[in-house]
């Protein structure tokens, strides 16, 4: 909407400007270059005079467009104070409407103290510039007026703290807005995740139940057969039939393999069970869009304990959303690999954000929960740094 506001404001400009070039009647450019160029004795209706202030509303136009990009919503510019400042000059330099507009992108854009700031800013300059540099309306009117100056002063500052203080309110509604669709799609991808890693789980019981039911039902059964089969055979060789002996040795001997090969099949199984946690991440990390997050993966993550798997899940979870919903961070990044290089058992994951982090660490919740998981399952958990930004370390055994 304020990319729209922007872009009819420059279009109405550029149709005043071309119905004054033609020579007819317009209102004149009232900002501030308005007031300079009539003190140094130009007339406002000239044509390069308004053909500057238009290229002007166009360059306010352009930037105001790029600066108001929904991913900018999500993820403020570094400079973005710089920025707003600039945009603001441009607006009071051409007419005082579009500072309205400047308002209500600072108040998207900035933290509540900044925007705050910076609409009081406004009032503070409007009112400076009414009595400094007046446009041609406001001296005449001015004249024409016989209140005394601080009474206009303040019916000024008074209707322009109503005005940038609405525009003020309107970006902050927008901004809650943004940082509510952030706070649930956060929630969500942790959502995802989680029943990820769940569905890894299940297939890890499945696994399991398989195995057991391998080995209780088909190798009891086999052990059976064989017993059976050997006493046939003792049975046939009193009779002194070595052919039928022979047969039943072959079935003895297929049936003894088949019941060592069942029980490697279920040892390789039991083995095999672990869980994937790269999944989970991935799915974490594609379901914030909000935030760029970059996973570094050893291949050891296809292949950990469900535990394990389960309560790095949880504190990464822990992790990234905490540096999406409070700390503002637009990257983290997620590392795990072994320590100690291959063949060791000691799993180390790390995630480390550009958020605001903290200049005093206090342990909330959230860190004390990872510090408890990790101490249940005999690892650790450390905060490496945590301003700027946090820097946390999460070590846990990979077949705990």
């Amino acid at each position: 909407m304020l990319r729209i506001a922007a872009l009819a404001i420059c279009l109405l400009e550029l149709a005043s400007a071309v119905w004054g070039l033609m020579g007819n009647a317009t209102e004149p450019y009232d900002g501030l270059l308005a007031s300079v160029y009539r003190r140094l004795g130009g007339d406002t209706h000239d044509a390069p005079f308004v053909l500057a202030c238009l290229a002007l509303v166009t360059l306010f136009a352009w930037h105001f467009w790029r600066l108001a990009r929904q991913q900018h919503l999500d993820l403020p510019p570094r400079n973005a104070m710089a920025r707003v400042v600039w945009l603001d000059l441009l607006a009071l330099s051409v007419t005082p409407g579009l500072p309205f507009l400047v308002t209500v992108l600072a108040a998207l854009l900035l933290n509540v103290r900044k925007a705050f700031g910076f609409a009081l800013a406004q009032v503070v300059i409007n009112v400076a510039l009414y009595w400094l540099l007046p446009s041609e309306a406001q001296r005449a009117e001015q004249l024409q007026n016989d209140l005394p100056w601080w009474l206009n002063s303040l019916g000024l500052a008074t209707s322009m703290v109503a005005l940038h203080g609405m525009a003020f309110g309107l970006g902050r509604l927008a901004a809650a807005e943004a940082e509510r669709r952030r706070w649930f799609q956060a929630m969500l991808a942790e959502k995802d995740s989680g029943e990820r890693l769940q569905v890894e789980q299940l297939r890890y019981a499945e696994r399991m139940s398989m195995a057991r039911e391998l080995h209780d039902v088909m190798g009891h059964h086999l052990t059976a057969l064989n017993l059976h089969l050997q006493l046939s055979d003792a049975l046939l060789k009193r009779h002194d039939e070595q052919g039928a002996a022979q047969a039943v040795e072959k079935a003895r001997l297929g049936a003894a393999g088949l019941l060592a090969e069942v029980r490697a099949a279920v040892s390789r199984e039991r083995e095999s069970q672990r869980i994937n946690l790269e999944a989970a991440l991935r799915t974490l990390a594609e379901g914030i869009a909000s935030t760029q997050i970059e996973l570094t993966l050893d291949p050891v993550a296809q292949d950990l304990s469900p535990r394990c798997a389960h309560a790095l899940l949880r504190c990464v979870q822990e992790a990234v959303t905490n540096a999406v919903r409070h700390a503002g961070a637009n990257r983290v990044q997620v590392s795990l690999d072994l320590v100690g290089g291959e063949g060791a058992t000691q799993v180390r994951v790390r995630v480390d954000d550009n958020g605001r982090g903290a200049r005093k660490l206090r342990e909330g919740n959230g860190l004390k929960g990872m510090q408890e998981r990790m101490a249940e399952l005999g690892g650790t958990m450390q905060v490496l740094r945590h301003h700027p930004g946090f820097l946390i370390e999460l070590n846990c055994p990979r077949h705990a």
